[in-house]
């Protein structure tokens, strides 16, 4: 019976070129790594979501009053009390566009709550619907704060303020915030009693 040799004809060609191959492949190897780690290098790092600018593009009559979301511009989202204030107003505004008068008063001050009961609240926002609502600028936060804001307003024009009886309406007010029970609402304030508005 043939025994079977180790050294079979033609492996000693083989180990003289495989060898040089492994350096090869390492060395290929080698620099594929480097060209990966200059590439990650270069890619430019991920930043934070820039705040939603207002549009001044033209909205149809159909479309109004616009997105519910509270947005801001840069100035206002630099603020430290930018993320306090939106969710106050979101919850705020939700409550208004929802009917939901617990919420709205979960965001309000005492003060503000009582001038406006639940009767009466019903029935001052019975067919209101507000959108596009922009910040656009917030004053104060040590216990106080003042928010310049703009929104939009469509209602039956029964429910629109007497001196502007109008289906869709243009607010710019001024929100009061304060801290009542170790937490920001919206206050009654003068600042929010005499608001400019116009038709849209």
């Amino acid at each position: 019976m043939p025994s079977y040799q180790s050294d079979q004809p033609g492996q000693a060609p083989r180990a003289r070129w495989v060898g040089p191959l492994l350096v090869v492949v390492i060395a290929l190897a080698a620099a594929v790594g480097v060209i990966g780690r200059e590439i990650y290098r270069q890619q430019p790092a991920k930043t934070a979501a820039a705040p939603v600018l207002p549009s001044t593009s033209f909205m149809p009559d159909s479309a109004l009053p616009g997105s519910p979301a509270v947005q801001a511009t840069a100035d206002a989202a630099d603020h430290p009390m930018f993320e306090t204030a939106r969710k106050l107003l979101q919850s705020y505004f939700d409550a208004i566009n929802s009917r939901q008068y617990d919420l709205w008063r979960s965001v309000v001050t005492r003060e503000r709550a009582a001038s406006q009961p639940e009767p009466k609240w019903r029935s001052d926002f019975k067919s209101t619907t507000d959108g596009s609502i922009i910040m656009y600028r917030i004053h104060g936060g040590q216990g106080d704060a003042r928010i310049l804001l703009g929104f939009i307003s469509k209602q039956n024009p029964a429910d629109a303020p007497l001196e502007l009886p109008e289906r869709c309406i243009r607010w710019r007010v001024v929100f009061a915030l304060t801290v009542e029970n170790n937490a920001w609402k919206i206050d009654a304030g003068s600042a929010g009693a005499s608001p400019q508005h116009e038709k849209c």
